[in-house]
Parts: C-alpha cells; structure tokens; sequence
C-alpha cells in the first residue's frame, strides 16, 4: 500500500473571493492549492500577504497558473515572454510556490517546430532555476501543434533541463481517448503535477467541454483509477490536486463544493487502495422508507402494525414492503431511507471518511442505537443490521387485506440542480451503489436529466430539472416517490381501485400510440388502458407500472411489476405521468 498522498484544489474549482475559496478548500480539509491567476489579480492583497493567509489555514501554495503562449515563438515574442515570466517570477517569490503551469501554446505566432520548441523552454527553465523554481509543461488537448503528453514529454525530454517536467492532466489526455499506459515510462521525478478532472462523455469540441462541463472524480465516465494509478506507477509522489471547470461548482456555496471535491479524492484514493477504510457496504435492501405527515396508506393495503414507543411514527406493512410515518409535519417530503448493511458500524465508519458524518439523534430506553448519515439533499440514510430496529415498534395486532405490494422496488428523489451530480458522487462513495446512464428528456414543463443508482438490494432514482423559471412551473417542483413492487400490476391495480386508492389517470392517446409501436396483444393493452398501467420494455424483460396522485405536497407512489430481467426505472413514460399528475392537481384546485 503506498502512503496516503497530500490533496490540492484549483481555486478556480470553487465560487465567491479568493479568500471565501481558501477557507472553503481548509475546511474541507485540503492540504493545499493551485492558485488560478485570476484570484490573484482580482484580490486587493498582496502576493505576500495571501501567502501568510494561506499559512494561516493551513494550505500551501502549490501551484502557480496558467501561463500561456510561452515556447516556439519568432525571437521579438520570446523576448517579451521572458519579460512576462521574470515577473511571474517574483510573484511567485512572494506566494512562496515554486512551480508554474505553462500550457502548450495555442498562439497564432507559434511555430511548428520542436526543436525551437525545446530550446525555448530550455531558456525559460534555466531563468527559473537560479530562483530555485520550476516549469511544469502540460499539453492543452486544442493546444496549436502540441495537444498530446507523449508530445510534451518528447520536447521536455529534448529541452534536458532539471527544473523543467510535465504536468499531466486527466482532462486533455482522456478526454482525445489517448493510451494512458505510456505515462509509466515517464520518469516519476519528470512528472512535476498532476491535476484530476472526471468529465460526462459528451459528443462536442474539447475547448467547451473542458471549460463547462468537468466534474470531480467519480462523478463522470472517465476511468481515473486507472489513470492516476498509472501516474503512481511511474513514480510521482506530489499532490493530488482538482482543476475543473464547472459552472455550476463555481456558482455553487463554495462550502459544500469543496466537501464534495475533497469526497472525490477520498473516494479516489479508496478505489487505488490508498486508505485504510472499510470497503463500500453496498446494502442488500430495504429496511424501510419514511414520509412526512399523516397517511392513510391502508387504501394501498398497508397495515398498521406498530406504534414508535417514543416518537409520533407508526409502522405500515406490506409483504416485504415497510413504510414509517412520521406526524411531525405535513406530508411533503421522504424523510428518511433505511437500508439494510451487513455490518453498519463498519459502514458509519467509511460514510465518515467520506465526508458523512454521523447526524446526532437521541434513542429511547431499550431503542436500538441506529447510525443516520444526511445524503445531499437532506433525506436521512439510517444504516440497519437484520431487523432489530423493528423492536422499537409495539405491535398494534391490526390486521387488513393486502394488495398484492411485496416490497420496495426503488425509491426517486428529485435534486436540485446545483446537487444532482453531488448526490450521484454520495451514494456511489459512501454506500458502494453504481451509477447508470444519465438520460435526458423533454417533460411537459421543461428537460429534465435523470440517472439510477443501484447495487445489492437497493435501487434509487436522482433527477434534476435543468431550467426552471418563473410562476409557469409546475408547482411541485421536487417531486419524491417510492415505487412498490408486486406480482401482477393489473390485478394489484384493480384490487387497489376497489379500495379507495386514487390511482393516477393516464390519456387513451397514450394507449392508441403503444398498440401502434408494439406487438402486444389488444386485450393486453385494454387490460393496461383500463387501469391506468404504462409499459416498457428493454432487451431484458418488461416493466408494467402505475401511480397514485400526489399525497400531499410533493409524495406520490408507484407499483412496478419486473418481468425478466428488466433494468430501468420506465423513463419513457415520466413525461405522460408529469402531464398527468400536473393536470389532477388542477382539477382538484378547481
């Protein structure tokens, strides 16, 4: 196991001041920065004083950047780019760091020659050597004549200078689907920096990707443990450190951005086997979900069968399925996940580590001592062994006919927009569940992006909606819902109709177009018509599933039906069931 390495952050990573970015990146617990040029120019503080501020947190400068448009240039242009560097030169004496990031040109007076290339840097190395300083060179993936870091290396390695290296970034080597195997020939004492971006496969140019769309480490698709496994193998031992560009990071509270950064290294470092953690707990299932407020969730074919011995929550059963309602307060929200981990302090421990902490909460005489931990949005994630929380209950000895509800299929949690990736990043580190595909999709009132997270027994649904503006939206803006499963979707949708349910009523347009696109039989989809039940269908198997309208606020439920080996969550039909609940909820205003 190599030892644990320092963490850095770009400040151009987070929002607000320099000053709002450095106490953010402290706090978080990041041992150093990289000082974005502009943070410096637009602080009313010295070079010198910003050092001493920096030392004050804690955080060392470790990283001076960009500069640009350096090397292979006509002798009039280099000699004003010496000029600039000497000045450079005596900011960085004063910030006390002693490397700076030179990218790769992207001048139009650049020249196409390495040589020329080499020997320029070479020149500017040896300036910053008598000041004890270093040139870190790093190729830009739109850079004019060098985009690639086997290039870099080759003029590096041309140019023979001491205190000239590479900075390898993950962004411009993953991003143009380069080999990052070739890293590991590097010798580790050339590899001056090294900065990490994860990033969401987009099909656009590489300038606009970069600048708008980096995430931190385990929020997009690119592999990272690979890649700064091989960075290690070669031989570095500097920091690992963040620059992403990301415009909703750097309008985001800097606070909570630079704990969800520093989340993505802890869980970068625990996948290269850095840490000594417990491993991801990856839940086998559901212990229970929790709503907010009074409900009657008999008309679904709950029982009753508990009353907390201490709290205003009863416990409503159903097969395998356990709902707690919680009276304190209107019914709005999910308050509370229970999930089920083979050994929960282990599992308190990791959610720790990661950035988690466990949430202070008072147990009863004789109550079990369960672990909460707030996931990014606030809902409570309670780690629970077998069944003993269930002892906190007193039978209430009801009894009442069940709907054919087995147990809970998954639950969606919408996020707001600035969380959904944080969210994403959460559960994958903390509770081991794997991220899907992030789709997207025209809803009534506007794109929406939804992405499933799963592992073990439990699945979850995280969506966002990209724009919402003004009174015209919808006025449940973060809709949450549990989604039972059962056996047979029809039947269970008749037998809860017969109950008093108010099951969700879907258009007969939608039934007309889905005898149109499939080959199922025209008493199956009247069956489906007559119940309100969507369908869909993957390479696996089939999905039937219905819903109530809202109960409340912003809580609603489904009943899904899995046939085969069906994977989604049936997100083709979220923008028949929007227009839907938006249209009962009209009709129950007027």
């Amino acid at each position: 196991m190599r030892p644990e390495l320092r963490t850095a952050i770009a400040t151009v990573c987070l929002s607000g001041t320099l000053d709002d970015k450095l106490t953010a990146a402290a706090e978080a617990g990041f041992d150093g920065i990289e000082l974005f040029e502009n943070d410096l120019l637009a602080d009313r503080r010295g070079p010198a004083e910003i050092r001493q501020r920096c030392a004050d947190l804690g955080l060392s400068i470790d990283l001076y950047q960009p500069f640009r448009d350096f090397e292979a240039v006509p002798p009039d242009v280099l000699a004003a780019n010496l000029r600039r560097a000497e000045q450079k030169f005596d900011v960085m004496a004063e910030l006390g760091v002693d490397t700076v990031l030179v990218c790769s040109s992207v001048s139009p007076e650049a020249i196409d020659d390495d040589d020329l290339a080499a020997e320029q840097l070479h020149l500017l190395a040896t300036r910053a050597g008598e000041r004890g300083l270093r040139i870190a060179y790093e190729a830009l993936a739109w850079g004019r004549y060098v985009n690639g870091y086997e290039h870099a290396w080759r003029i590096v390695r041309r140019a023979g200078h001491p205190s000239l290296g590479v900075c390898l970034d993950s962004f411009h080597i993953l991003s143009k689907g380069d080999d990052p195997r070739a890293i590991r020939a590097i010798p580790g004492e050339k590899i001056f920096f090294l900065q990490l971006a994860d990033a969401p496969t987009l099909p656009m140019d590489v300038l606009p990707w970069s600048r708008h769309h980096r995430l931190f480490p385990g929020q997009g698709d690119f592999d990272l443990t690979t890649f700064t496994r091989d960075v290690l193998d070669a031989g570095y031992r500097g920091p690992l450190s963040l620059e992403v560009f990301n415009d909703v990071f750097r309008q985001s509270d800097p606070h909570r951005a630079a704990v969800d950064a520093m989340r993505s290294l802890v869980g970068l470092q625990d996948s290269l086997r850095l840490l000594d953690v417990p491993a991801a707990p990856v839940p086998t299932g559901y212990a229970f979900a929790e709503v907010v407020g009074e409900s009657d969730l008999g008309v679904l074919g709950f029982t009753r069968t508990g009353v907390h011995r201490s709290k205003p929550v009863e416990l409503w059963t159903q097969g395998e399925a356990r709902v707690l309602v919680n009276a304190e307060g209107e019914l709005g929200a999910i308050g509370a996940l229970g999930v089920s981990v083979p050994d929960p302090a282990a599992a308190a421990l990791r959610a720790k580590v990661l950035l988690a902490p466990p949430l202070a909460r008072k147990a009863g005489p004789g109550e079990a001592p369960l672990t909460a931990i707030a996931a990014p949005d606030g809902t409570e994630i309670f780690l629970c062994a077998d069944d003993d929380w269930l002892g906190d209950f007193v039978p209430t000895g009801e009894s009442a006919p069940e709907a054919g509800i087995t147990g809970i299929d998954h639950v969606a949690l919408t996020q707001p927009f600035d969380n959904f990736d944080e969210a994403g990043l959460f559960y994958r580190s903390v509770l081991g569940l794997e991220p899907g595909v992030t789709a997207e999709f025209a809803a009534p009132f506007g794109l929406v992006r939804g992405r499933g997270v799963s592992g073990g027994g439990v699945r979850l649904t995280l969506d966002c909606a990209l724009v919402r503006r003004g009174g015209w939206a919808p006025a449940v803006a973060e809709p949450q819902h549990i989604a039972f499963t059962c056996a047979d979707a029809v039947a269970c949708a008749e037998t809860l109709r017969e109950l008093g349910a108010r099951l969700l009523d879907i258009p007969g347009n939608y039934y007309d177009d889905l005898m149109a696109r499939t080959n199922l039989p025209a008493d199956r989809v009247g069956a489906l018509r007559r119940n309100s039940v969507l369908y869909d269908r993957d390479e696996f198997g089939e999905y039937l599933h219905f819903y109530t309208e809202l109960a409340g606020a912003r809580v609603f439920f489904e009943v899904v039906e899995r046939i085969g080996g069906y994977r989604g969550f049936g997100v083709v039909n979220a923008p028949v069931r929007m227009a839907a609940h938006h249209e009962a909820r009209r009709f129950a205003r007027t």
